[in-house]
C-alpha cells in the first residue's frame, strides 16, 4: 500500500510532466483503435450490404466469380432455359434471371461520368423483385423500356439528377441512351458504387450480348425451406450440372466479402503498421521522461532507501508510476480512436464512400487491445529507468541530484551499436548481389531492421560526433549562447541520442520511400525515352478495358499514321518440355514492335508477329528450355488450341511489359471466337510526320464522348506517372506524420524536464547577467541541433535504405537511381523549424523563473 501511494504521489506531483508522454500514448492507441473500429465497420457494412444483395439460392455460371472483370466487356451467362428448369425444383417459391455488369460506364448529358472516384464500381443490370431486399422505388417507377433507366438514389444526389435527366450507358455491345425513369433508395448503406437499371430485354442485349440469357438466377424459398435445402433441390433440378455455381445466401455473401477482403486487409495491416511506427516513437519519449524524472529524484530515492525502502519498492513504485500513465493514455486513446474511426468514415464519404454512423462498429476486442497495448508499451518502457531507480543508494541522499553516467556500460553500448550497424550494412550490401528481387527482399528487411536498431543503440556515441559537427557550422554564429546550447545539447549523450533517434525513425522512412519513389518515376521515365517510339498512349483512367466504340472511333482520327491494338488473352502453355503453366499473351498488331521496343536475346521479332507465331520473354524460355524454332502449345482461354512456333525470345531487363509474349491479333483471332476476344487493354498511336499537334487533338476529340480514356503524349504520361506516385507517397508521408509529431512532443518533453533539471544553473546564469532573450535563445538553439541531428541521421539512414531497395528494383526494370535532393534538404531544413517549433513552450518557462527562487531550488 505504501508503495501505491508513493507511486500516486509522485504521478500526481509530476503530472505536468507526464502530460506529453501521455498524449504520445493517446496518439498511438488512438491510431490502433481508430484503424480497428474503421476497418471493422466496413466489413459490417458489406457484411450488411452483400446478405441484403444476395437470394436465398443464387445460379451462376461456374466461371463467373464475385470479382471478376470480364476481359471481353460481357460477363459470364447461363442460357434463359435454365430458368424454368431451376422453377420446378421443390421447395422454389420464385426464381428469376437477373442480369448485372460492372464492365460499364454511365455518363450524363454533360458526359461527366457517374462513377465513384474512390473506385468503387459502377454496376448496370435489370431490376428483379431480389433487388427489393436492398431497395426500394422511392420515386417514379422502374424501367419499361430501351429508353428508359433508373439510378440509385446517392447518386442521383450526388450528381443532381432527377426524373426526366438523360443517361448514357457505354458497354461493350453498344452505348444505351434512356432518360431516369425512378430513382431506388437503398435500405442498407450503400458504400459507393453506382448503380443503374435497365429493362431486362435490354439489360440482355446491351450488358450479355444475347437476348436469351442472363447473368444469374435468383431463386427464393418457400416458408419452411432452408437455404441448404433449397441447394440440394435445385442442384437435383439441373442433375448436378457442373456448369453452374449453386450458392446459398451466407456462401454468396462470403464470396463477396472474399473478394473485398484483401483490399481491407491491406488498408488495416497498413494503417496499423504506422501505428507501430507510432508506438516505436512513443518509447523513446517515455524512455526519456522516467529516465529524467528519476534522475531528478535521485536524492528523494536515496532517502527512500535510508529509511527502509528496498531495491524492488523503489521498482515497482516507478513501474506503477508508469502503469497509471499507460491507463491514463490509453483510455483516452480507446476513444479518441472512435473519433478518428468516425472522422475517417467523413473522410472517405467526402470522396464518394459513403459509411453510415449506424454501422459503426467497436468490437469489445478493440479496447482491449488499445488499452493492452498502451499499458504495456509504457511499462516496458519504463523498466530500465525503473531498474536504475531501484539502483539508487542510500548515500545518494548526501549528493546533488543526477546520477553519473557509467563509462563503461557506454563502451560496452556503443561496441554493440557498431556491430549491429555493421552487420545491417552487411546485409544492406548483400541485397546488390542478388540476382532475383525475391531474394534480396529478406536481406532488405534484415538490413533494415539492424541499422535501425543499431543506430538507435549508438546514438549516443553518434551524438558527440554529430552535434559538434552541426554546433560548429550552426552555433559558433551565436557566441557564448551558441556555446551554452552546445554544452547543453552534449551534457547527456545517451538523452540526446534518444530524443534524436525518435525523429529519426521518421524522416529516415521519408526519406527512403522519397528515394524509391523517385527513383521509380526516373526509371520508367528513362525507360520510357529509350522503349517507346509511339507518340500518344490511350488508355482508362481507372484500369477500364476500351470498348470497342471508342476503339473505332479513335481508329478514325485524321493525321494517325498507325493505330496499334493491345489485347491480353488468358492461356494455357505447354512447353517443348512437357510442362503446362497458366500465363498470359499479347495480342497486337505488328506495329506494336516500333511503339514499344524490345531487346532481342534470338530470333526476329518481326517475324512473332507472321502466322501462328508468337515470341516469349526470357524468364519463361529459360524455365522450360524454350528456343527459336520451338513448337508451343497454346490452349487459349475460352477457345481453341493452337500450335505456335517461337519466333523470337525478349529480354526481361525492362520495367515495361517484362516476360510478356506477343503474337498478332490475327493469329488470335483464328482460335479465339470474337465474343469472346478481350477488348484492348491499352491503345497506341503515331502521327504522320509534321503533324503530331492535330493529331493529338483529333485522338482526343475522337474519343470526347468516352470521359474514362485519357489519350496522352509521352510527356502528358510521364508527368500523370509522376502524380500516381506522388499522390501515393503523399499518403504514406500524411500517415508517418504522426510518428513524427510524436517525436516533435519528444523533443518538447526533453527540453521541459532538463529546464526543470537545470533550475538552479538557470538561475545563477540569470544572476550573473544572461538576459531571458539569450535564455531563451539557448534553449530554442538546443532544440535546434537536437532536431537536426535526428533528421541528420534519418535522412541518411533513409537514403541508404532506398538506395539498397532501388537496386533490388534495378532487377525489375527499375535502374535509374535518384536521389531527390530538393525534398531531402527541404526535409532537413524543416526539421529546424520543428526544433523552433519544439522549444517555444520551454523557452517560455525558462524565462519567466523568478532568478532568487531557481537559485533556491533543490535542482
Amino acid at each position: 500500500m505504501t508503495v501505491w501511494k508513493t507511486s500516486m504521489r509522485n504521478f500526481l506531483a509530476h503530472k505536468g510532466r507526464m502530460a506529453l508522454s501521455a498524449v504520445a500514448v493517446l496518439l498511438s492507441v488512438a491510431f490502433v483503435c481508430g484503424t480497428l473500429v474503421f476497418t471493422d465497420t466496413m466489413n459490417t457494412t458489406f457484411d450488411k450490404l452483400f446478405a441484403a444483395t444476395s437470394a436465398d439460392v443464387t445460379v451462376s455460371p461456374k466461371k463467373a466469380k464475385a470479382d471478376d472483370v470480364p476481359e471481353n466487356g460481357k460477363p459470364e451467362s447461363l442460357p434463359a432455359s435454365v430458368l424454368a428448369e431451376v422453377a420446378k425444383a421443390d421447395g422454389v417459391k420464385e426464381a428469376e434471371g437477373g442480369v448485372s455488369s460492372a464492365a460499364v460506364t454511365v455518363v450524363d448529358r454533360h458526359n461527366e461520368n457517374m462513377g465513384s472516384e474512390t473506385g468503387a464500381p459502377t454496376i448496370a443490370g435489370n431490376w428483379t423483385r431480389n433487388d427489393l431486399r436492398s431497395m426500394e422505388i422511392t420515386s417514379g417507377h422502374a424501367p419499361r423500356g430501351p429508353t428508359e433507366i433508373m439510378v440509385d438514389a446517392d447518386t442521383a444526389k450526388k450528381h443532381h439528377l432527377k426524373i426526366g435527366d438523360e443517361l448514357r450507358t457505354i458497354a461493350a455491345t453498344g452505348d444505351i441512351t434512356g432518360k431516369i425513369s425512378g430513382i431506388a433508395t437503398f435500405k442498407v448503406t450503400n458504400p459507393g458504387a453506382a448503380i443503374v437499371y435497365l429493362d431486362t430485354t435490354t439489360a440482355q442485349r446491351a450488358l450479355l450480348g444475347a437476348p436469351d440469357v442472363f447473368s444469374h438466377l435468383s431463386v427464393t424459398a418457400e416458408p419452411g425451406v432452408s437455404d441448404a435445402r433449397l441447394k440440394q433441390n435445385v442442384a437435383r433440378a439441373l442433375d448436378g450440372s457442373a456448369a453452374y455455381k449453386i450458392q446459398t445466401q451466407d456462401e454468396a455473401a462470403a464470396e463477396n466479402k472474399d473478394s473485398m477482403g484483401s483490399f481491407l486487409d491491406v488498408m488495416k495491416y497498413a494503417m496499423l503498421g504506422f501505428a507501430g511506427i507510432a508506438f516505436l516513437v512513443g518509447i523513446f519519449l517515455i524512455v526519456n521522461t522516467f529516465s529524467m524524472l528519476v534522475a531528478q529524484r535521485t536524492r528523494e530515492i536515496g532517502l527512500m532507501r535510508a529509511i527502509g525502502s528496498s531495491r524492488e519498492q523503489v521498482n515497482r513504485s516507478v513501474l506503477l508510476e508508469a502503469v497509471l500513465l499507460g491507463v491514463f493514455g490509453s483510455v483516452l486513446g480507446v476513444g479518441a480512436g472512435i473519433g478518428l474511426a468516425v472522422g475517417l468514415m467523413k473522410v472517405m464519404g467526402a470522396v464518394g464512400m459513403e459509411l453510415s454512423t449506424e454501422d459503426l462498429t467497436i468490437a469489445w476486442t478493440t479496447p482491449v487491445v488499445g488499452l493492452a497495448l498502451g499499458i504495456i508499451v509504457t511499462v516496458l518502457a519504463a523498466y530500465i529507468p525503473a531498474r536504475r531507480a531501484g539502483k539508487v543508494s542510500p548515500m545518494a541522499a548526501l549528493r546533488d541530484a543526477g546520477t553519473p553516467a557509467d563509462a563503461k556500460s557506454g563502451w560496452v553500448r556503443a561496441g554493440l551499436g557498431l556491430v549491429v550497424t555493421g552487420a545491417g550494412a552487411a546485409a544492406l550490401w548483400a541485397t546488390t548481389r542478388v540476382d532475383e528481387a525475391s531474394d534480396g527482399s529478406g536481406l532488405l528487411g534484415l538490413g533494415v531492421l539492424l541499422t535501425l536498431v543499431g543506430f538507435i543503440v549508438i546514438g549516443p556515441l553518434l551524438a558527440g560526433v554529430v552535434v559538434r559537427a552541426l554546433s560548429a557550422v550552426l552555433l559558433r554564429f551565436f557566441g557564448p549562447v551558441g556555446r551554452l546550447a552546445e554544452r547543453n545539447a552534449l551534457r547527456n549523450p545517451r538523452r540526446t541520442g534518444a530524443t534524436g533517434a525518435a525523429l529519426m525513425i521518421g524522416l529516415a522512412l521519408v526519406a527512403c520511400l522519397s528515394v524509391v519513389g523517385s527513383s521509380m518515376v526516373a526509371s520508367a521515365t528513362d525507360e520510357l525515352d529509350k522503349s517507346v517510339g509511339a507518340d500518344f498512349i490511350v488508355e482508362s483512367a481507372n484500369g477500364q478495358l476500351i470498348v470497342p466504340q471508342a476503339a473505332e472511333a479513335l481508329a478514325s482520327a485524321p493525321g494517325i499514321e498507325h493505330l496499334t491494338h493491345y489485347k491480353v488473352l488468358g492461356a494455357k502453355l505447354t512447353g517443348p518440355d512437357g510442362k503446362a503453366s497458366d500465363e498470359h499473351v499479347t495480342a497486337a498488331d505488328p506495329t506494336y514492335a516500333q511503339d514499344v521496343r524490345r531487346e532481342v536475346l534470338s530470333g526476329d521479332l518481326d517475324k512473332a508477329y507472321g502466322k501462328d507465331a508468337m515470341s516469349v520473354g526470357e524468364e519463361y524460355a529459360t524455365a522450360h528450355h524454350v528456343e527459336v524454332g520451338d513448337t508451343i502449345t497454346v490452349a487459349f482461354k475460352g477457345g481453341d488450341t493452337a500450335k505456335l512456333r517461337v519466333a523470337a525470345i525478349t529480354s526481361d531487363e525492362t520495367a515495361l511489359d517484362q516476360g510478356a509474349m506477343y503474337l498478332n491479333t490475327s493469329t488470335a483471332q483464328r482460335y479465339v471466337p470474337a465474343d469472346r476476344m478481350p477488348q484492348n487493354m491499352i491503345m497506341f498511336a503515331k502521327a504522320k510526320d509534321g503533324q503530331e499537334d492535330a493529331a493529338y487533338a483529333a485522338l482526343k476529340s475522337s474519343v470526347a464522348d468516352y470521359p474514362q480514356y485519357k489519350v496522352r503524349n509521352q510527356a502528358d504520361f510521364k508527368e500523370n506517372l509522376k502524380d500516381q506516385i506522388g499522390q501515393l507517397l503523399n499518403v504514406v508521408y500524411g500517415l508517418l506524420a504522426l510518428a513524427i509529431i510524436v517525436a516533435v512532443l519528444g523533443v518538447v518533453n526533453t527540453l521541459a524536464l532538463s529546464v526543470v533539471e537545470r533550475t538552479r544553473e538557470i538561475g545563477l546564469m540569470r544572476a550573473i547577467g544572461l538576459s531571458r532573450r539569450q535564455l531563451r535563445r539557448m534553449i530554442r538553439l538546443e532544440s535546434v541541433v537536437i532536431a537536426l541531428f535526428g533528421a541528420l541521421l534519418g535522412l541518411g539512414l533513409g537514403m541508404g535504405w532506398g538506395t539498397s531497395a532501388q537496386k533490388l528494383l534495378a532487377l525489375e526494370g527499375l535502374g535509374v537511381l535518384d536521389i531527390p535532393w530538393p525534398t531531402i534538404i527541404t526535409v532537413f531544413v524543416a526539421s529546424a523549424f520543428v526544433g523552433l517549433f519544439a522549444a517555444l513552450v520551454p523557452a517560455f518557462r525558462a524565462g519567466r523563473m523568478n532568478v532568487l527562487n531557481a537559485i533556491a531550488a533543490d535542482g
